[in-house]
C-alpha cells in the first residue's frame, strides 16, 4: 500500500512540474535556439567581406542566426537583390535614379562603414610617392607613361624614379571599387568624365585587367613598374606602398581610418545615397566612400515570412551599432554620428505589410 501511494505522489509531482514549466517565460537559450533555425542569404561587395565575415560570425555566436554571404562584387549583389534570390544585397556603389527605377520595388540604403580606394605601385625601394588629382588622372588616361616623367619628378623631389614604363592594372570585373575610383577621376578630370565616366565597369583607355582586389594586388606585386588601385585593406595586408593624394585643401593625405572618417564629416542626405569622393573636408582622404546594405522597404514579398524579415532588420541594426566595434581593428572606418542618424531613420522605415519591423 505504501509503495502504491508513493508511486501515486511521484506521478502527481511529475505532472505538476510539466504543467508549470509550460507557463514559464521562454529563456534566452530557447530564443537563441529558435533563431538558430533562421538562415539569411546575402551577396555583393567584396570590399567589406573581411569585416562582414567577422560581424556575421560574432552575430551567429550571439543569436544563433546563420548568415550566408557570397562575396561576388557589388554588381552581382544588386542583380541578386533585383531577382529576389537573397535577403539583402551589398554594394560599394549606391543605386542612382536609373538603377532605382529598374528595381521591382523601393530599395533602402543602409551605410555600414567606410573605406578607401588607394593608388599602389611596384617600384624599387617602395618609395612613398605624392600624386595630384591631375597627375593621377593623366596616368590612367595614358598621357603620363613613364615613371621619370617630369610631372611625377616635380611632385617627388629627391626620389630616385626609374626610367621605366608605367604598367596600368585595373579591375576586369564590375566592382564598387572601380565605381569609387572612377567617380573620383570624373570629379577631378573633365577629360576622364567625358571619355570614360564612372560606373562599376568602364572601358579603360589602357592597362591590364585582373579580377577582384586580390587579383589587382597580385598582378601589381608581380609586375615591376605596375600601378593600379585597390581597397586600402588589401594594400596594407599585402604590404604594398600607398600613394599620398592631394585633396581639395591642397594637403597630401595618406589613407587611414582617421582620414577616411574625416572625409565623411559632411551632411548625409536622408536616403544615404551620397558620394564623398573629392571631399571638402580639410583632412579628408579624397577617394573615400561608404559601403551599403540594400534592402527592400516593404519586406512582404514572394510569400516571405515576417519572422525572417524581422531577423534581417535586426541583423543590420546590430551591424550598424554594436557591430561597429569590429571595424577599426580590420582597417575599416566606423560610421560617423551624422551617418548614424540616417541609418536609424532608414532602418525604421522598413516595413512588413506597412508596419515597421523595429
Amino acid at each position: 500500500m505504501k509503495t502504491i501511494r508513493l508511486v501515486y505522489i511521484l506521478a502527481i509531482m511529475a505532472f505538476v512540474g510539466v504543467l508549470s514549466s509550460a507557463f514559464l517565460p521562454i529563456s534566452k537559450s530557447s530564443a537563441k535556439s529558435k533563431a538558430s533555425d533562421v538562415e539569411l542569404l546575402g551577396a555583393g561587395a567584396s570590399f567589406p567581406y573581411p569585416l562582414y565575415s567577422k560581424m556575421f560570425s560574432e552575430y551567429n555566436i550571439k543569436t544563433g542566426v546563420k548568415i550566408n554571404y557570397q562575396s561576388i562584387g557589388s554588381g552581382g549583389g544588386i542583380k541578386q537583390l533585383m531577382s529576389k534570390t537573397v535577403d539583402f544585397g551589398a554594394s560599394d556603389a549606391f543605386l542612382n535614379d536609373e538603377d532605382m527605377a529598374k528595381m521591382p520595388a523601393a530599395v533602402v540604403h543602409i551605410p555600414t562603414c567606410l573605406g578607401a580606394a588607394v593608388i599602389t605601385y611596384n617600384l624599387p625601394g617602395d618609395p612613398k610617392l605624392k600624386f595630384t588629382p591631375a597627375v593621377a588622372a593623366d596616368i590612367f588616361l595614358g598621357k603620363i607613361t613613364n615613371w621619370n616623367d617630369a610631372q611625377i619628378k616635380k611632385l617627388n623631389p629627391g626620389v630616385n624614379l626609374p626610367n621605366m614604363a608605367i604598367s596600368i592594372v585595373h579591375r576586369s570585373d564590375g566592382s564598387g571599387t572601380t565605381f569609387i575610383f572612377t567617380d573620383y577621376l570624373s570629379k577631378v578630370s573633365e577629360e576622364w568624365k567625358t571619355k570614360v565616366g564612372h560606373k562599376t565597369s568602364v572601358d579603360w583607355p589602357l592597362g591590364l585587367g585582373a579580377k577582384g582586389n586580390e587579383g589587382v594586388s597580385g598582378m601589381i606585386k608581380q609586375t615591376p613598374g605596375a600601378l593600379g588601385y585597390v581597397e586600402l585593406i588589401y594594400a596594407l595586408q599585402n604590404k604594398m606602398p600607398v600613394g599620398l593624394l592631394q585633396n581639395k585643401s591642397g594637403k597630401y593625405v595618406e589613407a587611414s581610418i582617421i582620414s577616411v572618417t574625416a572625409a565623411a564629416n559632411q551632411a548625409i542626405p536622408g536616403d544615404a545615397r551620397v558620394s564623398i569622393t573629392n571631399t571638402d573636408a580639410p583632412d579628408g582622404y579624397p577617394i573615400s566612400s561608404f559601403t551599403w546594405i540594400l534592402l527592400y522597404k516593404e519586406q512582404n514579398y514572394d510569400s516571405r515570412a515576417e519572422d525572417k524579415a524581422k531577423e534581417v532588420v535586426k541583423l543590420v541594426w546590430w551591424m550598424t551599432h554594436e557591430g561597429q566595434q569590429y571595424a577599426a581593428p580590420l582597417i575599416y572606418a566606423p560610421l560617423p554620428k551624422e551617418a548614424m542618424k540616417v541609418v536609424e531613420s532608414n532602418l525604421k522605415s522598413i516595413v512588413f505589410n506597412g508596419k515597421s519591423l523595429l
